[in-house]
C-alpha cells in the first residue's frame, strides 16, 4: 500500500485524518449496528404479518414446541395448536416478551418489572425472543429511563435491566458479573411503527 502511496503521491496525512472521523449514524442504524455486533438476531418487519411469520420461523428453527408467556398482547403471535404456552417462569422454556427500550449507543434491550415481575434475568431461559417497535428506539439508558418513568405516571415498575450480551458462551472478564449473568441468546422481532 505505501508502495502505491508514493507512485501516485498521496499523502499520508490525509488517509489517517479519514480514519479518525466519527461517524454519525441514525437511531435505528446505531441500534442495529451494536446489537449484531454483541451476537444478536435481528428481524425488520414492516407488518404485524411479518411478526407472526418471522416468529414461527424461529420456532420452527429451533424446533420449539413450549413457549412462556405472561404478556396476553403477544397471545396473538402464537399458534396454540402448535405451540404450548407457558405462564409460570420455567428457565427451560424459551421466552417471548415486549420490552420497555432499545438502547441505541450499547445495542441493549431495557426490561422491567411489566415484563419480567419480580424474576431476575439470570432466572430465566436463555432463549429470548423481544417483540419491539421501532418507537421504543432510545439514544442511551438514561433515554430509557426517562422513558419508564413518563410511560409509568401511577407506579414506577421495578426490576429495571437489560441484556447486555447476546452470545451464550461468551466468557466475561468483569469479576463484578460473576454467578449473575444476563447474557441471553436473544432473537428480536422489531416492528416498523414510525
Amino acid at each position: 500500500m505505501n508502495f502505491l502511496k508514493k507512485i501516485f503521491n498521496i499523502p499520508v496525512k490525509e488517509d489517517k485524518e479519514i480514519q479518525r472521523q466519527e461517524v454519525n449514524l441514525s437511531l435505528d442504524d446505531l441500534f442495529v449496528h451494536n446489537f449484531i455486533e454483541k451476537g444478536g438476531k435481528f428481524l425488520y418487519c414492516l407488518k404485524k404479518e411479518e411478526v407472526l411469520e418471522n416468529l414461527k420461523r424461529i420456532l420452527s428453527e429451533n424446533d420449539w414446541k413450549e413457549i412462556l408467556l405472561i404478556n396476553d398482547n403477544l397471545r396473538r403471535f402464537i399458534d396454540e395448536d402448535k405451540i404450548a404456552i407457558h405462564s409460570n417462569f420455567k428457565k427451560s422454556v424459551p421466552f417471548l416478551t415486549s420490552c420497555e427500550h432499545l438502547i441505541a449507543d450499547k445495542g441493549e434491550v431495557l426490561f422491567s418489572s411489566n415484563q419480567l415481575k419480580s424474576t431476575k434475568l439470570s432466572e430465566l431461559s436463555e432463549n429470548f425472543i423481544v417483540y419491539a417497535t421501532t418507537s421504543q428506539l432510545v439514544r442511551n439508558t438514561g433515554e430509557g429511563l426517562t422513558g419508564i418513568k413518563t410511560n409509568s405516571k401511577d407506579t414506577l415498575p421495578t426490576n429495571i435491566s437489560s441484556v447486555k450480551n447476546y452470545e451464550i458462551n461468551k466468557k466475561d472478564d468483569n469479576f463484578l458479573n460473576y454467578g449473575n449473568s444476563n447474557t441471553k441468546n436473544l432473537y428480536l422481532l422489531l416492528l416498523e411503527d414510525l
